[in-house]
């Protein structure tokens, strides 16, 4: 090789060298250094650093914001994440483009909501990135912005409303998540669904839709199933079939998921969601294992005390410990989980008086706002919609004074039926006798009989026979020696209604009196007192209760638990 050769291939290398290097340096190639690191690492930082100076350098405002964004993602600290946070809203303010700005006030606000567990200052960078959101054609932007309020409405307890949202952006991101794209976009939209879901059957389990969550819990895990990337969301739907299961009372099956998605949980610090499965699964183990039941309750007082924050959901924990605990005579710590418990309510009364008058006066006052700037733009032959809305809202004070209307019906039949159980009028339906004017009873019966059944039958009501689950003519006549002509006909001419009449108005009286006069039947389910008086279904239970006392058990129970003062 000559030495010109050497000299033009020395330069060669030099120049391929420098390329590399300017390679290294432009945004593409600072990027592609951390842009695959996980969450809360900091070593993204020896690029991203030369990335923000860059763009600081060149007042590109655009990548500036987005490495701001970058360095919250990758910060380890609240501290510096708050400090990153601000400085991607300067910088997108600087940038003048709305999607910009929105995106970043955005940010803010998830970081407020889902790291620190601050709603009110949450809620108020989320109507900001909504206003801003208007000005911006970013599809995906608003319906993000969409989830996190909906997130808000079911933190709130506005579960029709949030599913609502919810549903409109698992329409969304599910239709983008099958179009073609660069992968990482199609991952976005993939999270984007998965979380809306899980948002769902949150929504779903608190209004006891319970088959509407398991379709949806099938279809998520299955999926997912065949998806590794989304080991977090995984958990989420874990942890939310663990719930189902709960209320199922398959507490093997319960402890299994909840355990499976706590891995997860604990390894993305998400404590809101992890005081939740401490709860179920205390819940769960106190059915068998009662000191395990209790380390894990505890584990939810554990974590209040730590972040200050509670979901409304594991309240009841409280009213656990403090019931072992005065069982177990320990005063020092009964007292101490009733402070608790005092904290608890005064955290959840406060998020929940701020948030629900802001979100309806600020949020949904827009939308409705928004709506009537829409409608003043239409033509002439399109204000006929001013007319729906005039109507809706009249329809809305009409079902409000129905409601009232109805609330001062409940009061006065519940009064009525007080004073029916106080002054023992109410007599137990079943024993009561069919007297003639004469007080001298008819019978086809021989008297011989009469009197047999008669006694069979007194014995059967006092001895509360009659919650028998299933109980038939036939099973009865079976039980008393006799057969259902006879029975009947007794039960006909002494009773004054048929069989079945007889055995349900028996049911209700006792139950009832038990709702009257034992308080820890006021804290059973409509399902569980139906089982309990021995009738089927729920429903059933519900439309005899009210035929026997003019108001529906819930109404009952409610107001028996206001007049004892019973949360």
């Amino acid at each position: 090789m000559t030495a010109s050769h050497f000299i033009i291939l020395l330069l060669f290398f030099s120049i391929t060298d420098l390329r590399a290097k300017e390679s290294m340096e432009n945004y593409v190639g600072l990027r592609n250094q951390y842009v695959h690191l996980k969450k809360n690492d900091s070593s993204a930082f020896a690029s991203l650093n030369r990335f923000i100076a860059k763009a600081k350098k060149e007042s590109d405002f655009v990548r500036l914001s987005e490495a701001y964004k970058y360095a919250v993602y990758f910060s380890p600290s609240d501290t510096r994440k708050l400090a990153y946070a601000d400085s991607t809203i300067v910088a997108a303010l600087k940038s003048k483009q709305p999607a910009l700005i929105s995106d970043a006030y955005l940010g803010k606000g998830i970081f407020y909501y889902f790291n620190l567990k601050k709603f009110e200052p949450a809620l108020a960078e989320y109507l900001k990135a909504y206003q801003y959101s208007k000005s911006s054609d970013d599809e995906y932007l608003r319906q993000k912005i969409i989830y996190h309020m909906g997130v808000v409405k079911s933190y709130l307890g506005f579960y029709e409303e949030a599913l609502e949202l919810f549903h409109q952006c698992t329409v969304f991101f599910e239709g983008k998540s099958q179009e073609k794209n660069h992968p990482n976009i199609i991952f976005n939209f993939k999270r984007g669904y998965y979380n809306s879901i899980h948002q769902m059957i949150i929504c779903y389990l608190n209004l006891k839709q319970y088959q509407l969550a398991e379709d949806l819990l099938d279809k998520g895990l299955r999926n997912l199933n065949e998806d590794d990337d989304f080991v977090l969301e995984k958990s989420y739907l874990l942890k939310c079939r663990g719930i189902l299961e709960y209320s199922r009372k398959n507490y093997n099956g319960s402890i299994h998921d909840l355990k499976g998605a706590l891995k997860e949980m604990i390894k993305s610090n998400d404590f809101s969601w992890l005081s939740v499965i401490y709860y179920y699964l205390g819940k769960n183990h106190m059915i068998q294992d009662e000191h395990t039941g209790i380390s894990y309750l505890q584990k939810v007082d554990s974590i209040f005390n730590k972040h200050a924050f509670i979901f409304p959901e594991v309240r009841p924990a409280y009213e656990d410990l403090i019931t072992y605990y005065s069982e177990k005579k320990d005063v020092d710590k009964q007292l101490y989980y009733t402070n608790q418990l005092l904290k608890v309510d005064k955290i959840i009364g406060k998020d929940y008086t701020f948030l629900s008058s802001r979100i309806h006066r600020e949020y949904d006052t827009r939308l409705l706002l928004e709506s009537k700037s829409n409608l003043e733009k239409m033509s002439s032959r399109r204000m006929v919609y001013v007319w729906i809305l005039i109507t809706l809202a009249v329809s809305l004070l009409f079902l409000a004074a129905v409601r009232y209307r109805r609330e001062q019906n409940i009061k006065m039949k519940y009064l009525l039926l007080q004073d029916r159980l106080n002054n023992r009028e109410y007599k137990t339906l079943g024993i009561e006798r069919k007297k003639t004017d004469s007080d001298a009873l008819k019978t086809s019966l021989p008297e011989p009989l009469y009197q047999e059944l008669d006694q069979k039958l007194l014995n059967f009501e006092v001895k509360n026979g009659f919650i028998q689950k299933g109980l038939s003519l036939s099973i009865l006549a079976s039980k008393m020696n006799t057969n259902t002509y006879y029975l009947s006909t007794f039960i006909n001419e002494n009773k004054g209604k048929n069989f079945k009449t007889y055995i349900n108005d028996l049911r209700i009286s006792y139950i009832t009196h038990l709702l009257n006069s034992e308080k820890k039947y006021l804290l059973y389910t409509i399902e569980a007192l139906a089982q309990e008086a021995g009738i089927s279904t729920r429903q059933h239970f519900s439309d005899l209760f009210y035929l026997a006392n003019g108001v529906r058990p819930t109404d009952f129970i409610r107001k028996r638990k206001k007049e004892l003062k019973i949360e």
